[in-house]
């Protein structure tokens, strides 16, 4: 009763104010605790979130890792595997030999680190699905090495012919990856089904890459050789065209070698060289080999 008396005795003497004062100021200091600690923690996640973005921007395979190691992952090794073999099946492409580990994630079991990096940036570059960008790699290096050409040139003649179309085809019959003319060339076909088989990705990369290896050991230079792979053999120019091969072989070069060659790019479109000049000069053939 003593304390109750006290209390209405302050009430009474209208000495309540600084009672109440003094609890509000407590509240206050402890919501703007509460206000700085917040500020803080979002400041902190701001530069978090900017470094991360610095980092993907300087190393963009990162992203594709990180997602990966997420629990949200939607898809397993194993479900990339199976991607695989369906994709080479549709396209009729040779089936890959997936090993144990490959199917359980681990890359590298079926494509060198160099030709990871050019996977991924061609995916970027040309969207292309991942699936399709590691099967026409692949099959690039495959063909490539067959015909002792680098591969990273004849991923850069198909970026410009085709820019990895496999159905791209010209008015004038050029076809696929690498815009072969498989009425010209379909001596070259025999051994994948016939000319027909000109739209086939791993055919028509194989016949291109031997063609542009024929070309140019007979021009004697890599210019030469797609001067005349182009059809521009008998003209003063190509139009540009070897210049246009020659740049996105520089890009793939630097790919390769691990340096950051930015995806994103302004591109031109595939080139109609072929087009305005097959009518003016022959078509490469084996004709055209020296003796």
């Amino acid at each position: 009763m003593n304390n109750r008396r006290k209390f209405a005795a302050l009430v009474g003497a209208g000495n309540t104010s600084p009672l109440v004062s003094s609890i509000g100021e407590i509240y206050l200091d402890r919501l703007r605790g509460i206000f700085a600690a917040a500020r803080q923690t979002l400041a902190v996640i701001g530069l978090v979130a900017l470094a991360v973005a610095a980092l993907v921007f300087f190393r963009p395979a990162l992203l594709d890792e990180i997602k990966e190691l997420s629990p949200f992952a939607t898809g397993s090794g194993a479900q990339i595997g199976a991607d695989e073999l369906a994709f080479a099946e549709m396209l009729e492409l040779p089936q890959p030999k997936f090993t144990a580990a490959s199917m359980s994630g681990d890359r590298s079991a079926t494509q060198t680190v160099e030709q990871q990096r050019v996977t991924q940036w061609l995916s970027r570059r040309y969207h292309i699905a991942g699936t399709a960008s590691t099967m026409l790699v692949g099959a690039a290096y495959e063909s490539a090495n067959e015909v002792k050409l680098d591969p990273l040139l004849v991923l850069a003649v198909m970026a410009i012919e085709s820019r990895f179309n496999p159905f791209a085809e010209s008015a004038v019959g050029a076809q696929g990856l690498m815009q072969v003319m498989s009425r010209i060339h379909h001596d070259k076909f025999e051994d994948h089904g016939g000319p027909n088989a000109a739209l086939n990705p791993v055919a028509n990369i194989q016949v291109g890459a031997s063609i542009l290896r024929q070309m140019i050991r007979h021009a004697g230079s890599v210019e030469g050789g797609l001067k005349l792979y182009v059809g521009a053999g008998n003209l003063e120019t190509d139009g540009g065209y070897a210049n246009k091969v020659l740049a996105e072989y520089a890009k793939l070069q630097a790919v390769a070698a691990g340096k950051r060659v930015p995806a994103f790019t302004p591109q031109q479109p595939a080139p109609q060289v072929n087009e305005a000049l097959s009518e003016k000069a022959p078509a490469p053939n084996e004709e055209q080999e020296p003796a």
